[in-house]
């Protein structure tokens, strides 16, 4: 089944670069930087990825990202995650990048853009993989600091599509970034929104209404709202799913627990993701082979799957 479910076409919609980051890359990124890192070896990194919570991943997803300091980085980076794509056959990615968490450390905006850029441009000539960047604002950051950041993205305002809102979700609910979302919205951009992973379903709520989203990353306690459901099957609001990170983040105990299926077969439009691929065991295929494993996840449900992954592109 896994060499099935590797070779059905699939976009992925949910991917932060900088969690593609592997462990064999960090360490060569720091040598070739000359940063000293806190682990010893690999194997030290890897069983440091034992997350009881979001905020405790996103502890260890900052401070890999610190080894990100030149183009050729971001370039290697993005890179070496395209190569991964080619070889799950996913044809079409739409990562996300946060500007936030580089420029805060003092790497030029252009840097980091020109780099992951430059690799996506070279991925659809070269591997044959269409793209679309989305650009995050932090939410644990101010709307302040999202303004500042869009505004150091304006003169790259072709480069990317869309923006988005991820980061630490509890206590700060997509109401925060309205204004900024509007603007963005004036501009002609696209909008996505991280909401309901460890957030209510109010927060969904509020990035439908408020933020006016084309997508919802994440999403899975929609089913906790009734209406909710409702709205989002009758509007084929499409749900970026990433059902390993949701295990390995405690969002569920066990795979087994997962609705990602239930919310397939009621009309929902998710999709299967890999989010943070390097920290949470596995990039795309691996997640439908999760679902087929822990859930009996059919070949005609794969398919459906991977087809509304293709349907829900934002370009």
């Amino acid at each position: 089944m896994y060499d099935w479910l590797n070779a059905l076409p699939k976009a992925e919609l949910h991917l932060h670069l900088e969690g593609s980051l592997e462990p064999e890359l960090l360490f060569a990124l720091a040598e070739r930087n000359k940063i000293a890192l806190p682990w010893n070896d690999v194997e030290a990194l890897r069983s440091a990825y034992a997350f009881n919570n979001l905020q405790e991943f996103l502890d260890l997803y900052y401070a890999g990202a610190d080894v990100l300091r030149t183009e050729q980085d971001f370039y290697d980076l993005t890179w070496a995650y395209l190569l991964k794509c080619k070889a799950q056959n996913v044809i079409h990615t739409e990562p996300f990048f946060d500007p936030q968490t580089h420029t805060d450390r003092g790497i030029p905006f252009e840097v980091v853009l020109r780099g992951i850029k430059q690799a996506l441009v070279d991925g659809e000539k070269q591997l044959g993989i269409s793209h679309g960047l989305i650009l995050s604002f932090l939410r644990h950051l101010s709307e302040e600091e999202a303004f500042k950041t869009f505004e150091q993205a304006m003169p790259f305002r072709d480069a990317f599509i869309a923006v988005g809102l991820d980061s630490s979700e509890m206590g700060h609910p997509p109401r925060k970034f309205q204004r900024v979302f509007d603007k963005a919205r004036s501009e002609d951009l696209l909008t996505v929104a991280h909401a309901g992973e460890e957030g209510p379903p109010e927060y969904i709520w509020e990035a439908l209404d408020l933020l006016k989203i084309e997508r919802i990353d994440h999403g899975v306690r929609a089913i906790e709202d009734e209406r909710l459901m409702q709205r989002i099957i009758d509007e084929q609001i499409p749900l970026t799913v990433c059902p390993l990170s949701n295990t390995k983040l405690c969002v569920f105990d066990d795979m087994r627990q997962h609705n990602i299926l239930q919310m397939l077969e009621r009309g929902v439009k998710v999709t299967v993701n890999s989010d943070d691929p390097a920290y949470f065991g596995g990039y795309v295929t691996e997640n439908f082979a999760a679902l087929h494993h822990s859930l009996g996840m059919t070949q005609e449900q794969a398919k459906r799957l991977a087809q509304n992954s293709l349907d829900a592109r934002l370009v």
